[in-house]
């Protein structure tokens, strides 16, 4: 950089040069001597520049050094246009220079501002250790004057004054800069004080913060607990005074029932199913499940009942029409006239709770979502103001107590939590063993792994004849919780098992004769379980292991699966009326489509077992469960083989269902659409003819052909039929379809189909009622009524998803087995002949 010879005298004053001769500032020349000057210091830059010598404080800085323009004497006009410029080095400034005393002489009237600028410009410079700065005099006149008045300037305001801003910037920027200037150690000291001040004030107020929020939600979770806390005793409270008033409407009702059964009453149905949170959250279309039941219209068969029924979708205005069509038959069926139809909508109301699409994912059985409308809950006590009336509900639940305590009417079923209790798997065998019926070999309340070892080792020492055990949870139904296994298949010890067996003869029951067999299938339990247990429905429990988490996590039931091939399961419908009368209201063998253990249909009446034997163990039964405060509706589930020892006929009770059944609200409409009358004591259906109304009958296989009158009417009914390819097609054209192909019911025969529609919008499901004079005829009819449907809606490529091939595959089975029966009957009766 060149340096004038005149600004020797500052270097010597800031002790910043070394060894450089003083020389004196020099008196005013004229422009052209200024010229000569400058050429000359041009000239000579270098060698000066090389007798500068860097403060220690900077010796790092390697800053090149730019000259100052040569001063130039402007004409007296261009004097307020000139630019008056000055250096401060080394955070000095250069006062004794021209240009300097020039911007001097310039701004005298306002040196006073300019000067306290040039102060905060050195203090800048200093603290950074910058060598050398340029100012431009103009900038910092116009930057005093702006902050004259208002507080100190900034490192951006001072740096819009330097000439060389950028090369200052730099060096500004280095890190670490401001420490190398003049006390650079007391800043830097101060700096690390400061930093670390901050940093435990900020730990400091950190901690605080944390410590704050947590006070903050400790006091709130306190406050949510003893607010939940009183809730909750609020709502126990709540519960048991809803409970108290069900218990004393329950009493009143029982002494009144006499009385209301036979007059003018007005029953109200929710079809709920109060299943646990847990259940209903895996149940598809949970809503249309809940809907299955809309024969219970047919109440009103009874000239004294009025049916409120409370539905769980919307339904359409189709739908409405086709129910108010079927119901105004029922003067025609009892008449035979097709003429004589009627108008029964003053008779019944479907009602559709407000907050049905208020709580869309949270599967909340119908009574919860009753118990939150509050418009219908004041229509229905407009309705039955001044009338008896009582509530019929689907599975129990608590919320039914809570509506039945809004509308004060009492309730035709258990208490919730009996009939919870008594209608789990194990809960069911506690009635069993009480009423003593006959049961498969089986262990309940099984909750832990080793107690499942045990309890299945001793079951398969003490029946070594069976091939296949059940696993049931307690919680599931409708063959939802099962999985299986042939544990004989896979034990090493089962053939000298059986040598052990025979070996003790009548011994084998006592527990000492079954010691090393127990001890031996006990080792090998674990690993044919792991092995070779499954679950039967795959869709709710893919693997073994889930399962088994869930089977410990509820409890459930180790069952034996009879010793047979040829097994039939049937299901009987009960009432125990509050009286304590106990009426068998309908009963049918089970056909099984989509699971063996699945019930997807009845046909009824039951022929599998002699009625004697039946009525027997329901008796027992419903003995049992009023000896503990049951009452209502309940389903009890049988399982008939041949015994391969005794070869009798053996009778099973598996299930207790203390609710409402599909197979029930179903027979209710083939009473209405009959007009027949269940006979419990011979398990028949009889209605009446006229008989020259009556077409001749048709000879079915194995029958001789009959021209008399029949009285009796079998009936193939399922509310579970499934089909996608429904959903595109609307029920006007479905019933239009089914008429084109002889599918409708016969008011005169009380023969043929009738449809129950379950779901107004989607449409994928239905239920169907087929009626005939026998029940090979009705299974036929059936059938082919699948058939018809499956091959008008689908298309070879488009079949759909759909149940029916499995119910049409059943029921052949059935029909085979019926026909066999009837020619070995028909050959056993020529045989006596």
């Amino acid at each position: 950089m060149k340096i004038d010879a005149d600004d020797k005298s500052e270097d010597t004053k800031a002790n910043t040069l070394s060894q450089m001769p003083v020389v004196p500032p020099r008196p005013a020349a004229s422009p052209e001597t200024r010229t000569v000057s400058a050429k000359t210091r041009n000239s000579s830059a270098g060698s000066r520049n090389r007798a500068i010598k860097t403060p220690a404080s900077v010796k790092t800085f390697e800053m090149p050094l730019q000259p100052l323009p040569p001063p130039t004497t402007p004409a007296s006009g261009d004097l307020k246009h000139a630019a008056h410029k000055f250096a401060i080095q080394h955070g000095k400034t250069r006062d004794n220079q021209p240009e300097f005393l020039t911007f001097k002489q310039h701004y005298c009237l306002t040196w006073g501002g300019i000067v306290t600028m040039i102060r905060h410009l050195e203090r800048m410079l200093t603290s950074f250790a910058i060598p050398i700065a340029f100012i431009h005099g103009d900038r910092l006149a116009d930057l005093s004057m702006e902050f004259e008045l208002e507080k100190a300037p900034d490192v951006a305001d001072l740096l819009s004054v330097i000439i060389n801003r950028e090369d200052v910037e730099a060096v500004i920027n280095k890190p670490g800069r401001r420490f190398v200037g003049t006390h650079g150690n007391e800043i830097a000291a101060t700096q690390i004080q400061s930093s670390w001040r901050r940093y435990r004030e900020r730990s400091q107020y950190l901690e605080y913060r944390r410590l704050k929020w947590a006070a903050g939600v400790i006091a709130i979770s306190w406050v949510m607990h003893i607010k939940m806390a009183k809730m909750r005793h609020q709502l126990r409270r709540t519960r048991l005074d809803q409970l108290d008033a069900f218990r004393r409407r329950a009493k009143k009702f029982s002494a009144q029932w006499d009385r209301i059964k036979n007059s003018r009453r007005t029953v109200i149905h929710v079809p709920s199913l109060g299943y646990s949170q847990s259940v209903r959250d895996t149940i598809t279309d949970f809503g249309i499940r809940q809907n299955t039941q809309m024969a219970r219209l047919c109440d009103i068969k009874d000239p004294n009942v009025d049916v409120i029924f409370i539905s769980a979708v919307p339904l359409s205005d189709e739908t409405l029409q086709y129910y108010s069509k079927l119901l105004g038959l029922n003067s025609a069926v009892a008449n035979s006239n097709p003429e004589d139809q009627c108008d029964m909508s003053e008779r019944y109301k479907i009602i559709v709770p407000e907050a049905i699409k208020s709580f869309p994912t949270h599967h909340m059985c119908l009574s919860s979502i009753l118990k939150y409308s509050p418009r219908t809950l004041s229509r229905i006590k407009h309705l039955i103001k001044g009338r008896d009336a009582f509530l019929v509900t689907g599975v129990p639940h608590k919320d039914d107590l809570a509506v039945a305590d809004v509308l004060d009417i009492p309730v035709l079923s258990p208490e919730p939590e009996v009939a919870h209790l008594y209608s789990t798997k194990s809960g069911c065998k506690r009635i069993f063993a009480s009423a003593n019926v006959s049961t498969p070999p089986s262990e309940y309340d099984v909750y832990s792994l080793g107690q499942l070892h045990e309890c299945l080792a001793q079951l398969v020492t003490e029946n070594l004849g069976v091939q296949r055990w059940l696993f049931k949870l307690d919680d599931e139904f409708d063959g939802r919780g099962l999985a299986y296994c042939d544990v004989p298949q896979y034990l090493r010890c089962y053939k000298w098992a059986l040598r052990e067996e025979q070996r003790y003869g009548e011994k084998w029951n006592k527990k000492w004769a079954q010691e090393a067999a127990y001890i031996k299938i006990h080792a090998e339990i674990p690993d044919i379980l792991y092995s070779y247990a499954q679950p039967f429905n795959t869709k709710l429990f893919p693997t073994w292991e889930q399962f088994l988490r869930a089977f410990l996590a509820q409890g459930g039931v180790i069952e034996a699966c009879p010793p047979s091939e040829n097994i039939t399961t049937l299901s009987t419908d009960l009432l125990i009326e509050p009286s304590g009368l106990v009426n068998m209201l309908t009963c049918g063998d089970q056909i099984h489509a989509e699971s063996p253990f699945s019930c997807w249909g009845v046909s009824m009446p039951q022929s599998s077992i002699e009625p004697d034997a039946l009525n027997s163990a329901c008796q027992k039964i419903a003995d049992a469960c009023k000896s503990r405060g049951i009452m209502g509706y309940m389903r009890i589930d049988f399982v008939t083989f041949i015994n391969p020892k005794t070869m009798e006929q053996e009778l099973w009770a598996l299930d207790l269902c203390l609710h409402y059944s599909d197979h029930l609200a179903m027979f209710r409409l083939m009473e209405y659409v009959t007009h027949g009358v269940f006979q419990p004591d011979t398990h028949t259906v009889e209605v009446t003819t006229s008989e020259q109304n009556r077409p001749r009958r048709r000879r079915l296989a194995g029958q001789e052909e009959d021209d008399g009158p029949s009285n009796c009417r079998y009936a193939v009914m399922s509310t579970r039929l499934l089909h996608t390819n429904l959903a595109v097609v609307h029920y006007s054209v479905f019933f239009q379809m089914c008429r084109a192909h002889g599918i409708g019911y016969d008011i005169k025969d009380k023969t043929g189909s009738a449809f129950v529609l379950v779901d107004s919008f989607n449409r994928e499901r239905l239920g169907m009622l087929t009626v005939g004079d026998n029940l090979q005829g009705a299974l036929a009819t059936f059938a082919r009524n699948l058939s018809v449907i499956h091959q008008e809606i689908s298309a070879p490529n488009m079949q759909g998803v759909t149940n029916f091939k499995g119910a049409i595959a059943d029921i052949e089975g059935i029909l085979g087995t019926t026909v066999q029966n009837a020619q070995e009957n028909q050959n056993q009766a020529g045989g006596n002949k």
